[in-house]
Parts: C-alpha cells; sequence; structure tokens
C-alpha cells in the first residue's frame, strides 16, 4: 500500500493531501512526523478526504505530547477522553487537535487554575463564547497549556510557576518561550498541535511568537469576543486569540472566531469578506511606517541582528513598491508606564472575592510572591487610581492614532532580542528575589512596541521572518490600522511568500530524530 502528498486547492488555499495508490485501497497510517508537519489547513483537508480521522488525530497529538513532554512541559492536563472530545465534522478546522492556554476563555467542568495554587481544582460550570466557537470551527480542544502565574511575566519573558514549572522553547531548552501563553507557543512549536488558543494583554501573544518562530496575531478590541464572563478584558486591553505556524491558518482563524456575542462592550464592524477570501487579493501600494529610532531606555537592550532584521523587512516591503518612512510613537513612557503598573493594580484587587468564593486565602501558600506583593499595594492604593489610569488610557489612545493615522501599517521589533535565558526576571522565590516594582519597571522598559496596540485596540501580528546568529527566532511586528485585520492578513501573506519559514524545525520537535 502507498500514498504520496500532492498538493490541492480550496477555497483558493493550496494544501497538502493525500493521494492514495488505488481509490479503494485501505489508507495508510499517519505517521508522528508526517502529522507533525502539516498544518492545520493540511491536517483538515485530509480528515475532510478520509484519509484519518479526528480520533487519530487526536492520538497523533497525544503521542506527540509523551514524546517532547519531558523536555518542554507545555501541557499542564492533555484530556484523557481527547479522542472523544466534540467539534464540528463540518467546521473548516474538523477534526484539528487544538490546545486552550489556561487563563482566559473557559470550558465547562474542565480544570482552569491559571498556573496558581490558589486556583487548584477551580471548574468553570460555562463554555465561553471562545470555545463555542473553536467547536464549532472544528477544532477538537484536547488539553490546557501551562502558564505563568495569573498570566504575569508577558513582556519580561517569563515562562515558569510554583503550579507548572518551567516551560522549555523548543529551540534552546535553556531559554524561555515567552509569556504569558508559554506552553501554547512551545506546544505548536514543537509540533503537539499545529495551533493553539493564546491571549494578549501586553504582548502575551505575540512574544512568545517571537521567542518560539510562531504566527501570532493580537486581533483588534471588540474582534474576538470574550464572553460571557470578564467581556471587558481589563478595558479592552485583553484579546484573545491563537498562535499558528502560516499565515493562512491565521486566516481562517480569524473568520471561525470574529464577531460580537451577547452583552460585549465593544462591537466592531465586521470584514468586508472572509479573512481567507483576503488570500487571493493583492495588497496595493501602502504607507508604512517603520519604527525608529528605538526608545533611548530600550535602545541599549536591541540585539543587533534584530535591527538588521527590521531595516531589511522594510527593504523587502519597499522592493514590493510601498512607500516607506520612519516614525517613533509618540506618547510618554512614563503615561505608558503609570497605565499597565494600575491597570495590573485594579486586576488584583478582586483576588479576595475570587479566593472566597474557592475557600481559599490569598497568602504566601496560594500565591507567589510578587503576585502577593501586587495584590497588598493594590488593597493600599486608592479609588481615585482608576480615574487615572483611565485618562491616561485616553492620552496614550489619542497620541498614538493621531501620530500614526497616516500611515496603513507600522513596522517594528516584537521584542528587542531573541528568547532570553531561564531566570531572567522570576516569579518563583530565588536567592535574590525580583520585587514587583522591579518586575513592572522590566515589563514597562520591554514593552515599548506591544502593549501600546493593546490600549489603543489595533491590530499586530507577530511573523517569523528572521533567526539571529545563535539560531533563535527573531519575529517582526506589523501593526494595522483599527479593525483592518484584512491588510494584515494580505502583507503577512506577502512576507511568508517572500521569506518562507514553514520548514524551520527546532531541535526538539515531535517525530524528529535529533
Amino acid at each position: 500500500m502507498s500514498a504520496r502528498y500532492v498538493r490541492s486547492e480550496r477555497n483558493g488555499v493550496t494544501v497538502s493531501v493525500v493521494e492514495m495508490a488505488g481509490a479503494k485501497r485501505e489508507r495508510s497510517r499517519m505517521e508522528l512526523h508526517e502529522y507533525a508537519g502539516f498544518d492545520a489547513t493540511e491536517l483538515a483537508e485530509l480528515v475532510r478526504r478520509g484519509e484519518v480521522t479526528a480520533a487519530e488525530l487526536a492520538r497523533l497529538a497525544r503521542q506527540a505530547h509523551d514524546q517532547v513532554k519531558p523536555a518542554i512541559n507545555a501541557v499542564v492536563e492533555f484530556y484523557e477522553d481527547a479522542e472523544s472530545v466534540p467539534g464540528s465534522d463540518t467546521g473548516f478546522f474538523g477534526g484539528v487537535p487544538f490546545l486552550r492556554k489556561d487563563l482566559g476563555p473557559s470550558e465547562a467542568g474542565r480544570l482552569q487554575e491559571m498556573g496558581s495554587r490558589l486556583f487548584q481544582g477551580f471548574r468553570p460550570t460555562v463554555d465561553s463564547y471562545f470555545t463555542q466557537r473553536a467547536r464549532a470551527g472544528g477544532l477538537r480542544i484536547v488539553g490546557r497549556t501551562t502558564v505563568p502565574e495569573m498570566g504575569m511575566g508577558g513582556v519580561p519573558g517569563l515562562s515558569e510557576s510554583v503550579a507548572c514549572g518551567i516551560t522549555r522553547n523548543p529551540w534552546n531548552l535553556d531559554r524561555t518561550t515567552g509569556g504569558s501563553s508559554s506552553g501554547s507557543a512551545a506546544a505548536v512549536a514543537a509540533g503537539i498541535v499545529p495551533i493553539a488558543h493564546a491571549n494578549d494583554g501586553g504582548g502575551s501573544i505575540r512574544i512568545p511568537s517571537s521567542f518560539c518562530g510562531l504566527v501570532g496575531m493580537k486581533p483588534s478590541r471588540g474582534r474576538v469576543s470574550a464572553g460571557p464572563n470578564k467581556q471587558d478584558g481589563s478595558e479592552g486591553r485583553v484579546h484573545d486569540f491563537v498562535v499558528c505556524r502560516s499565515v493562512r491558518d491565521m486566516a481562517a482563524a480569524l473568520d471561525i472566531f470574529q464577531g460580537a456575542s451577547p452583552g460585549d462592550p465593544f462591537i466592531i464592524a465586521p470584514p468586508q469578506r472572509a479573512y481567507l477570501e483576503e488570500l487571493r487579493h493583492p495588497t496595493g501600494r501602502l504607507r508604512i511606517g517603520v519604527a525608529s529610532p528605538f526608545r533611548e531606555e530600550v535602545h541599549a537592550l536591541v540585539q543587533p541582528g534584530v535591527r538588521v532584521a527590521v531595516e531589511k523587512t522594510a527593504e523587502l516591503l519597499e522592493s514590493m513598491g510601498h512607500s516607506i518612512d520612519k516614525f517613533a510613537l509618540p506618547y510618554d513612557p512614563a503615561d505608558l508606564k503609570m497605565v499597565e503598573a494600575g491597570l495590573n493594580y485594579i486586576s488584583f484587587a478582586s483576588l479576595d472575592a475570587e479566593a472566597r468564593a474557592l475557600g481559599r486565602t490569598v497568602d504566601e501558600q496560594t500565591v507567589e510572591p510578587i503576585i502577593l506583593e501586587l495584590y497588598r499595594i493594590s488593597k493600599e492604593r486608592p479609588l481615585a487610581d482608576a480615574a487615572l489610569v483611565k485618562e491616561g488610557l485616553r492620552k496614550i489612545r489619542a497620541e498614538v492614532g493621531s501620530a500614526t493615522k497616516d500611515f496603513d501599517i507600522l513596522l517594528t521589533p516584537t521584542m528587542p532580542f531573541t528568547a532570553l535565558p531561564h531566570g531572567t526576571w522570576t516569579e518563583i522565590p530565588s536567592a535574590e528575589p525580583v520585587t514587583a516594582q522591579g518586575f513592572l519597571d522590566a515589563w514597562a522598559a520591554l514593552d515599548q512596541y506591544l502593549s501600546v496596540f493593546n490600549f489603543t485596540g489595533q491590530p499586530a501580528v507577530s511573523l517569523p521572518l528572521f533567526q539571529g546568529s545563535d539560531g533563535l527566532p527573531i519575529g517582526i511586528q506589523i501593526v494595522g490600522r483599527f479593525g483592518d485585520e484584512a491588510t494584515l492578513v494580505r502583507v503577512a501573506r506577502d512576507l511568508e511568500e517572500a521569506m518562507p519559514w514553514a520548514m524551520r524545525r527546532p531541535p526538539v520537535f515531535a517525530g524528529s530524530a535529533k
């Protein structure tokens, strides 16, 4: 019995499919290295053609997980019933295994512990709208991924917690995956699943995508519903979506997850056409703003290779016919720091009520030192701080919006360097613990081109266009106008075609002989 992989077209998207030598012969069994090499679009096409079943893909995902888990520790729970979890057979991603970040959207009856001992054993009673849309799109949720405690540590690149341990980067096990979508990024990069849930309140999709060599989009505020619980997402700065390995998977996921739900506080205009259809349309000539110079407080941290990567991307886009101009984000870094810190303090003020509902208290036995310090500070902050934070948000949105309104897209580094060594910043108790203020200072210093777009609500995507001299991925960020994911999809497609990354594999990869 023989089989070969050929190319096919579906909705204008080229996919690899298995063509059998003999239509009536028994189909071949997919091997692990084959499974891990496909993106979600390709796997779904194989399911549609009857070359593999959803249960078989879940079995392969489990096999991939079991193989790489000792090295990377990306999945906190792979469901025992993964081979039979629900999902639509007719959705675009019908049968594709999917992992849920253990923070944000919920599954009724499944654990959601948020990387914290405080929430150990917590089981939500409702499916979030995100979960419902994942299943309607055919995705099969087979487990949940590791996170730093309560999602802290996004920008400093934290991928460890007392509850989950250290999540390691498949490209270099001594390096962080970035946070807070740590496990999701590591799992996709290592081939456990081709696509996984992630969310971003200050860079937590884009940072791990940059460090792990993935496609990671933060959609516009309101594009993807976070309901029915916590629909405001910290003044609209937290956005749920996915990390994946291809632009077409990103586009298809936008089609699946976009759209308002009852009770959403932010309503955005629907797209003019399906995002997958955008892949068939020309980009047109754009005016592109390139971030330069880097802000003084991060200038010394920017690796030369990252600067070169941004410059080369600008040159490539100019060669495609776009016009290039320099720009510098005009906000006051002190405002950004104040708003970020204030939003964190406000979020931790609710811990008492959540702890009481679980019959627990917030103390040294239930949360890590930085979380405990932030919680205690939050209880001492005056109510008037909330008004200052809201005014700071308004000011940043107005300044950035005014300064960038004439650009179609913006080009920036995602992170100023490749993945950091573990322990650079840590929440775990150590001989020299980092204070909460030191942690927030580090966050603000490294967050110059990330969280500002959470505040403005603009869509942004990190693309794995380059690798550093150390072999680690370098992410390039493309930022669009508010509500204009379509242009980002087309530009990302152009860059993927010009600088393809699909064949890059980290040393730790499911089915690899390495």
